[in-house]
């Protein structure tokens, strides 16, 4: 399994961490918000070096991403909560979310300290909230990612992206990379189709809902995460042809895990340790995760992974200004 080297010590990570200082107001920040710094131009917010600026709570909130039923995760995640516990020597309560918009104000208002946030919402929760992402699932042999697909159902009488025309495309919110922002992207710049003008755009709320809208022909088409379907698939909640697939993207990055940024930095390199020696043999997070073939926490850095995500939102005109 590929994690941290051993080599680096716990010192030298958090002596890494620790950046020269700079007031909030007339610091170097790219795109982030005006709370936070950005000295390295990593992209990333800085942690503070302002001591009374971090934070060590006694309770870890952690949540995933609601690319699905939030209720499904709660014993997924547990004996990975229990491993974090261990690690930090904190309470960790897994809190549900119902939206990627509730999940970035959770962050951004200091009640979520560890998270993983889907492909879409890693860039506003990066710019907004101080979210900074350094593992993604992946492979036992290093690969990661999932596509982006447009279904339909058979017999729909779509064969093609250009049928979608004059009919009608179900998204899953926003914020969603697959389930909205590279879809529009690639509609408009490969296809010349616009919602509203083009064909009637709906919203699902998530993946699964767009999923199984398509399989019980509640929508004509919808554009979802192929790892999503993968596993709804593996558990039974739908058969392979129940749907057909007429698009098929490039492989983007999965949800991005990380920390609030002002977290302290001994707390930090605990969370990053927790995920890097995690054992998934035999453990519910592996039952669930090797349907979509993942298997392990994959070092990763947002400058670098989220870099064509970054460039799907330029084209779609995406604001990382806060709200």
């Amino acid at each position: 399994m590929s994690v941290f080297s051993k080599a680096v010590s716990m010192a030298a990570f958090i002596a890494g961490l620790t950046l020269a200082g700079a007031a909030a107001a007339d610091c170097e920040r790219g795109t982030l918000d005006d709370r936070f710094c950005d000295a390295d131009g990593d992209l990333v917010a800085d942690i503070p070096t302002d001591a009374s600026e971090l934070v060590d709570p006694d309770t870890l909130i952690f949540t995933y991403t609601p690319v699905e039923d939030p209720a499904v995760y709660v014993s997924v995640w547990a004996e990975f909560m229990d491993h974090l516990a261990a690690k930090t020597g904190k309470k960790v309560q897994f809190f549900p979310v119902q939206s990627n918009a509730a999940q970035i104000e959770a962050m951004r208002s200091g009640r979520l300290h560890i998270a993983g946030f889907n492909t879409g919402s890693n860039p506003l929760a990066v710019n907004c909230a101080g979210f900074r992402p350094f593992t993604i699932m992946a492979s036992l042999d290093g690969n990661f990612g999932y596509e982006m697909e447009i279904l339909t159902y058979p017999g729909s009488g779509i064969e093609k992206v250009e049928d979608i025309k004059g009919g009608q495309l179900a998204f899953t919110s926003p914020t969603s990379n697959s389930g909205f922002k590279a879809p529009s992207a690639i509609l408009k710049g490969d296809y010349d189709l616009i919602p509203d003008r083009d064909f009637e755009p709906v919203y699902s709320g998530k993946h699964d809902n767009s999923i199984m809208g398509v399989a019980n022909q509640d929508y004509m088409a919808a554009s979802i995460a192929n790892s999503v379907l993968h596993r709804m698939i593996s558990r039974g909640e739908l058969k392979a042809d129940d749907v057909v697939s007429i698009y098929k993207s490039q492989t983007f990055p999965t949800t991005g895990f990380g920390t609030a940024h002002n977290l302290t930095p001994e707390l930090q390199a605990q969370i990053q340790d927790a995920f890097f020696s995690f054992e998934w043999e035999g453990t519910a997070l592996q039952e669930e995760f090797e349907k979509s073939n993942e298997g392990q926490f994959l070092k990763m850095n947002y400058k670098e992974f989220w870099d064509v995500i970054r460039k799907i939102d330029t084209a779609n005109g995406v604001s990382y200004a806060c709200n």
